[in-house]
């Protein structure tokens, strides 16, 4: 009797278990699809928002799976994803890529109805619904160039203005004549960032020119001759700059895009989108209640805009800038194409960010448990992604970090990603972004082609202890980095984090040091303390392998820093020398045959034995 009613027993838990496996929620959602339809695999719904309206249903009570099909999936506002869009770990939700279909969310609109000019360049008349200003256009599948001057390289600041703010002088017929002044924009290089403002006047007969406001930001040093006696700048978007092919216009006036074509461009073949939608997915919980449990697989999310403030956008660092327009005193931030606040186990897995008037992904206020994975972000205004938030952010009118510190995001990832091409816009942005965080995990991506740094952690000035600490940087294979900017380094360390370990990196070409301050391999700056720097090859660095500023007791063991001639492995700028604790490392001479044979053999040993990607070999 006993066992027959242990049989029926077995019998009802697994009838049970397998009826629970069985009790899901599928919605499909393709471009061809009708939000009236129920969402089956044969009558699939049309919109993101709809799929959102069906999931929310059964979320949290039931897995759901959200399918899309291949195709477009336009957006002019954000999908919004609150606390009753999420799940658990036992029942989640899920957005994926039908197999084998590649589903595209874009934030932008279409532009095809080209014709030819006298001059050689091709117009387009604005959408009728299109009513706003963009500053960027796409032509088929790539980012344009818009109208510049000069096209490749940078003119030079001959003598600042009295208030060495506002104005300059610049070299006779340096400048073209320009019908128009309304739009230009005037693209100024500090060291470490960028302005990008508007031109009051530019007087050709004195060589001098008038921005609109302040050129830098409001901190003291931000003067113009601060770096540099005759510092670079260049100027964008006036219709005399589109002289190039690959080079665009707008006369927002006219209403009409003007485009240089390339040479294997054909005009019936041609599409145009402009970028509409400041973001396009946002997650946000509340502090009563994360949200939680929704991930991202196999999804392509691209076409975002960003206006620069009226008074011009001031860079800071990191795409953190000083906007005039709002009065505060605070610094303001580039949005996200994608942003998740107070939300726990969100995954973005083999996903592609691209084409972004800001930045690509933040992982931001009061986030746990996150996780981008095996993901390619390029083609991004400004950063590639972001972890964490910076010092500003008030609770009960002190900042987070000392109120309520237990808000810090941590235990996020970033791993086996792809980041370059960020910064297009805004060249001091960085690969991947981390302010104050604790227990991030930054480990086995491919950072480069950037024009700043490619991973920074850290946002604080000074040794103050912060919620900051215990993260990893590992196995990253960082290059081609500091391509336009200086003072930033593969990697940047900044303010007190106890505990946290830069292991196992393979950093090369930094080869660039366009300002005052040198660029390295890795950059460790001020209050750096309690940090462990072991087994990173940096090679191929202009200036020296490793730099300390204003840092205190660290220890640096078993790296390999091969540096050119007269160049120190290690640099200590305020710095006392034997508060960095040096142990068993190798320092080999780019000038020698034979070190260098060793380095080849060290580096193709770190790139097997961690699974590098082997690109941009040694010469």
């Amino acid at each position: 009797m006993k066992n027959k009613l242990k049989y029926i027993i077995i019998l009802s838990v697994s009838a049970a278990l397998l009826s629970c496996g069985n009790s899901s929620l599928e919605i499909y959602v393709s471009q061809n699809g009708n939000d009236n339809a129920n969402g089956k695999l044969s009558s699939p719904i049309a919109s993101l928002h709809r799929a959102a309206e069906l999931a929310r249903a059964k979320a949290g009570k039931i897995p759901v799976t959200i399918y899309l099909s291949g195709g477009y999936f336009r957006l002019t506002e954000p999908l919004k994803l609150g606390i009753t869009d999420g799940g658990t770990a036992d029942i989640p939700v899920q957005w994926e890529a039908m197999p084998g279909e590649k589903p595209i969310v874009s934030g932008g609109i279409s532009v095809s109805n080209w014709m030819p000019e006298e001059n050689g360049l091709w117009s387009a008349t604005l959408p009728e619904d299109f009513h706003g200003k963009f500053r960027s256009l796409y032509i088929n599948n790539k980012r344009a160039i818009r109208a510049r001057f000069p096209d490749n390289d940078f003119l030079k600041v001959s003598k600042a203005g009295k208030d060495n703010r506002t104005n300059f002088f610049f070299e006779k017929n340096q400048i073209p004549k320009i019908y128009n002044i309304k739009d230009l924009e005037l693209v100024f290089i500090h060291d470490w960032s960028i302005t990008r403002i508007g031109v009051k006047s530019i007087n050709w007969k004195n060589n001098h020119l008038i921005a609109q406001d302040s050129i830098g930001g409001r901190l003291p040093f931000f003067t113009i001759t601060n770096w540099d006696q005759h510092p670079r700048y260049y100027l964008e978007n006036a219709q005399e700059f589109c002289d190039s092919p690959g080079e665009w216009y707008c006369d927002f006036k006219k209403r009409k895009i003007y485009y240089h074509p390339l040479s294997s461009e054909k005009i019936n073949e041609t599409e145009g989108i402009i970028p509409i939608a400041t973001k396009l997915i946002t997650i946000t919980g509340n502090q009563e209640r994360q949200v939680g449990f929704i991930s991202f697989k196999g999804i392509t999310f691209e076409h975002t805009a960003w206006q620069i403030p009226d008074h011009g956008y001031c860079g800071i660092q990191a795409c953190m800038y000083d906007d005039r327009s709002k009065n505060k005193s605070g610094w303001s931030k580039v949005p996200a194409a994608i942003e998740l606040d107070l939300a726990k186990n969100c995954r973005f897995y083999n996903c592609t960010i691209k084409h972004t008037g800001g930045s690509g992904i933040w992982i931001r206020e009061n986030c746990q448990n996150c996780e981008i994975s095996e993901s390619h972000i390029y083609d991004i205004s400004g950063n590639g992604i972001n972890i964490g938030e910076g010092r500003d952010r008030l609770v009960n009118g002190v900042p987070w970090w000392q109120t309520a510190p237990e808000q810090v995001s941590e235990n996020n990832k970033i791993s086996h990603s792809l980041i370059e091409n960020c910064g297009i816009q805004f060249y001091g942005a960085i690969g991947i972004w981390g302010g104050l965080i604790s227990n991030t995990v930054i480990d086995h991506n491919e950072i480069r082609n950037l024009p700043y740094t490619g991973i920074s952690v850290g946002w604080m000035w000074n040794p103050n202890p912060t919620p900051c600490g215990e993260n990893t940087i590992n196995a990253n294979h960082i290059h081609h980095i500091m391509n336009k900017l200086s003072d930033g380094g593969g990697i940047y360390c900044l303010g007190l984090q106890p505990n946290s370990l830069i292991t196992n990196n393979l950093i090369h070409d930094v080869t660039i040091n366009a300002g005052r301050a040198e660029s390295n391999g890795m950059f460790l700056d001020e209050g750096i303390t309690d940090l462990l720097v072991e087994n990173n090859i940096v090679y191929n660095i202009a200036r020296s392998p490793l730099r300390f500023h204003k840092a205190f007791q660290n220890t640096v063991r078993n790296n390999v820093f091969a540096c050119g001639d007269n160049i120190p492995p290690i640099r200590y700028n305020r710095t006392k020398e034997e508060d960095i604790k040096k142990i068993d490392n190798i320092v080999l001479s780019q000038s020698s045959k034979s070190d260098m044979e060793k380095l080849n053999s060290i580096v193709d040993k770190r790139i097997i034995e961690f699974d590098m990607v082997k690109s941009n070999r040694i010469p």
